[in-house]
């Protein structure tokens, strides 16, 4: 009998600590990754034909006619290609994605075919302060990953199955509308 006091006891304190309980919004900061520069190339390609000579010798019987030479002049073909960087960025956003701890969507730069920029377009993780610690974490390397892999073709973050799940499917949205 001297137990369950104790039991009550114990049940109404953590009971009123719960209901005590506030929690706010988390606000996040997710640092975006600096765009990629494609430098500008130039290829030489230079073709020399080497010079040839040719002797005729008289053919046997009859009359002999002098040998004859013939040479041909070695000849020399440059070609430069240069191939510039297109000027030209381009941007989409990806669609919104819930991801079972929120929402979030993917916004993608891509220069040509070449991916440049990838960034989160926006995040509503609900105000849980662990989903908001995950995405901080894993969020940066999922970034990296498809900067790294040039299409939603990536590994995920151990730890943030959900979080890397949405940031794929919405990076695959923005890369179709981009048409890669």
């Amino acid at each position: 009998m001297k137990r369950a006091h104790i039991v009550i006891a114990g049940t109404v304190v953590g009971l009123a600590g719960l209901l005590s309980f506030n929690s706010t919004a988390v606000n996040l900061s997710l640092g975006s990754l600096s765009a990629v520069t494609v430098p500008t190339r130039s290829t030489t390609t230079t073709t020399t034909t080497p010079a040839t000579t040719t002797t005729s010798l008289p053919h046997s019987g009859g009359s002999t006619p002098p040998p004859t030479t013939t040479r041909v002049v070695p000849t020399t073909t440059a070609t430069t290609t240069t191939t510039a960087a297109p000027s030209t960025a381009r941007s989409a956003t990806g669609a919104a994605t819930n991801y079972s701890y929120g929402v979030l969507s993917v916004k993608v730069t891509v220069s040509g075919t070449k991916v440049t920029n990838v960034s989160i377009a926006s995040i509503d993780d609900g105000g849980n302060p662990r989903s908001a610690y995950i995405d901080q974490a894993s969020i940066p390397l999922l970034e990296q990953q498809a900067l790294s892999a040039q299409s939603a073709s990536i590994q995920g973050v151990s730890g943030a199955s959900y979080t890397s799940a949405g940031f794929e499917q919405s990076l695959q949205s923005a890369l179709s509308k981009l048409g890669l």
